[in-house]
């Protein structure tokens, strides 16, 4: 039975929610296939997050359990994956498109001798030939090219996260645990983690519930320290478009768009976005999309739920005021 491997993703024993979206795809593609769903889980005495791996869909998992694999480091982590991918041969090898997933899945593309797609925003199986069929950004997001890995296996993809919905979680649902064995040396890994130092906070535009973005209709960096008193009385992150990154109004690390963060916020309010192709595909799954912009005609307002013809500032301004006033009334 042809299977479809998901690499899970996890950090002192907490699972990437990426993790649990591929889980969600690869469901799907097992079925086109008539395969099954398979995980595949590196750590050491992680055995806690066994259940949750099955709750999400996963109908194996492949354990391996090793002192070396305390914590991510690439040469251990890519000998130990390649090792089983040699032994079991899945069909399909899905790996988050984190720095982490990034770094471990051309390590192990390259020891498996297979392709390697990037960045994937979509996934299929060829009716016809069997093959899968990614889809990603190319050309600076100007295009969408369609790959496939035709003669080697296997198929390997890194996915970004928020691209698919994570599926009902069952925690009723039970599978096969195999627990594996490679040979693996501290000495191998080449480095020692000596101390760890807790990063600052850092844009976490994929995983935020509000997201208030800003486009080239802003009309100035000094726009965004705006948006960014709006995102912060709503608890949420400050995204922008691509052309306000091109611009240095803002850094690339916010902008939402195929080249850039792909989310699923619970609100999504766009300022001054016209909403070109290339932004509404890393958006347009929002399940609320406020839009405000001066132009009637604006490609954003084909999705959005709520659309204002108007001055962004003026908006801006107004909810702002608005939420300030309600709390200080509720205070």
């Amino acid at each position: 039975m042809k299977e479809v491997w998901v690499y899970i993703e996890q950090e002192e024993g907490k699972i990437h929610p990426v993790s649990f979206e591929l889980l969600g795809v690869a469901q799907r593609l097992a079925s086109d296939l008539s395969g099954r769903v398979s995980a595949l889980l590196l750590g050491y005495k992680v055995e806690d997050i066994i259940d949750e791996i099955f709750a999400y869909g996963a109908e194996k998992i492949y354990y391996l359990d090793h002192q070396v694999l305390s914590y991510y480091r690439h040469i251990p982590y890519v000998k130990g994956a390649s090792e089983l991918a040699k032994k079991y041969k899945p069909e399909i090898f899905l790996i988050g498109a984190t720095p982490l997933g990034r770094d471990l899945a051309g390590g192990v593309a390259t020891h498996l001798e297979t392709g390697l797609t990037a960045d994937v925003t979509e996934l299929s199986i060829d009716s016809e030939t069997g093959q899968l069929l990614m889809t990603r950004p190319a050309y600076g997001g100007n295009i969408m090219a369609t790959i496939v890995c035709p003669h080697h296996r296997p198929q390997m993809a890194t996915v970004r996260p928020r691209i698919f919905p994570v599926p009902e979680r069952k925690s009723s649902i039970k599978g096969e645990l195999i627990r594996e064995s490679v040979e693996l040396h501290e000495d191998e890994a080449k480095v020692k983690r000596l101390a760890f130092i807790p990063k600052e906070k850092a844009v976490n535009l994929e995983y935020a519930e509000v997201i208030v973005a800003g486009g080239k209709g802003i009309g100035s960096k000094d726009g965004f320290s705006l948006l960014a008193e709006l995102a912060k009385e709503l608890k949420g992150e400050l995204g922008a478009s691509r052309l306000a990154v091109e611009a240095h109004w803002i850094g690339y690390e916010h902008q939402v768009g195929q080249t850039g963060k792909t989310v699923r916020p619970k609100v999504y309010l766009a300022f001054g976005i016209s909403g070109a192709i290339q932004h509404r595909a890393g958006m347009q799954n929002s399940d609320f999309i406020v839009a405000v912009n001066t132009d009637p005609e604006a490609p954003i307002f084909q999705i959005a739920n709520l659309g204002i013809v108007g001055d962004w500032k003026k908006v801006a301004e107004a909810l702002l005021f608005a939420i300030r006033k309600e709390r200080s009334t509720d205070g």
